[in-house]
């Protein structure tokens, strides 16, 4: 974090804005400070460029409620991310309706409290990147013409490093570790090429294969943070990740990269035999890249170290997912990819994680370890 991060905090009372000045003073951001909604609106038309608000609710002037309405109908205005300070569990729902973002309970916490403005941030910075890159990619194509193939691998290069960083940012939230999404990339290319797959084709899947998470970002911190395991409304709100991902790559028809990162963050949870999600999908018609991805991805969460759990060894890994086969996984996708699992876990240990604290085994459900 740095000056160029702007956070806003509105709180009519000192101590809380001094307080929070304090708990995110080692940040190294640039805050500003408003006592009432209105006054926070003027300040936005000087600084519209805002990467996150902390909004208290019982305000003079202009309270909490009327103030993020306010923000929510604004189109200059709508995309910053709105933290709720609240202590009143029924305020909360009441925002979120409104369209808060995200909420903080007081008395503040002062982790929690900058985890979630970090979060916030980061998603924050993703989706101007995301808006901004295709005019950007335009505007160096046109000033570069007379390097016009230059131009283009570097576009592609982009494409692929958006992709990843997308992917770790969904992965930093959920305690995943950066060479995972990495790993996937290549790990996915190698199964498409043996598979018959054109190389064209490959490629694509290599560049959008490290997006199969990036809904993640969309699911609350109580849920996908929990050490233990979800009750069944929590698991159906981690289910929605698919989703959530499909919609953050919609609209992308005309960037193949990113059209194929959203079938995959959409169907990589579909089964071979239907009783997946979120669309029961069985067969064929799941996306071949969703049907690849789906495979190297619990390969890799099985044989992976991570704080929760010691990684398995290959041949308890490769039990798990023959028990899968012709239920979670494509039959034929899968005995490929046995055939050559040589390959595979060369692959792994090339990419191979750092060196991570040890934790304890844990039963690991194989609907829901990716």
């Amino acid at each position: 974090m740095n000056s160029e991060v702007k956070i806003l905090a509105v709180d009519d009372v000192e101590m809380n804005l001094e307080m929070i000045e304090v708990m995110l003073e080692e940040l190294g951001i640039q805050l500003y400070k408003a006592e009432n909604g209105q006054e926070a609106l003027d300040i936005l038309l000087k600084e519209p460029d805002m990467d996150a608000i902390l909004l208290d609710l019982e305000m003079p002037v202009m309270n909490g409620f009327e103030t993020l309405s306010a923000l929510k109908r604004s189109d200059s205005f709508r995309s910053i991310p709105v933290i709720v300070v609240t202590a009143d569990r029924e305020e909360v729902v009441k925002t979120l309706a409104l369209g808060a973002n995200d909420f903080l309970a007081k008395p503040y916490n002062p982790d929690e409290l900058r985890l979630r403005v970090m979060n916030h941030v980061r998603r924050k910075k993703l989706s101007d990147l995301s808006r901004d890159m295709n005019s950007i990619l335009e505007s160096e194509v046109v000033k570069k013409t007379t390097a016009l193939q230059k131009a283009l691998e570097q576009s592609k290069a982009a494409e692929y490093e958006i992709s990843l960083r997308l992917g770790m940012a969904a992965e930093f939230r959920d305690l995943e570790t950066g060479m995972h999404t990495r790993r996937i990339s290549a790990l996915s290319k190698a199964l498409a090429t043996i598979s018959g797959m054109s190389e064209e084709d490959s490629e694509v899947l290599r560049y959008a294969s490290p997006l199969h998470d990036v809904g993640k970002i969309g699911i609350p911190d109580r849920i996908l943070l929990k050490p233990g395991k979800l009750d069944e409304n929590e698991f159906e709100i981690m289910k929605s990740h698919t989703v959530i991902g499909g919609n953050i790559l919609s609209n992308t028809e005309h960037y193949p990269m990113l059209e194929a990162g959203r079938i995959i963050a959409l169907q990589h949870h579909e089964r071979w035999d239907g009783k997946g999600y979120p669309n029961g999908l069985s067969g064929a018609d799941i996306h071949v890249f969703a049907r690849i991805v789906s495979i190297v991805d619990v390969f890799d969460a099985l044989t992976s170290e991570r704080p929760y759990k010691k990684a398995f060894s290959l041949e308890k890994a490769q039990a798990i997912m023959i028990d899968g086969i012709g239920t979670f996984f494509d039959p034929d996708l899968l005995m490929l990819f046995f055939e050559k699992i040589d390959l595979f876990v060369s692959i792994k240990e090339e990419l191979r994680d750092e060196l991570i604290p040890e934790g304890e085994d844990v039963a690991i459900d194989i609907l829901a370890i990716t």
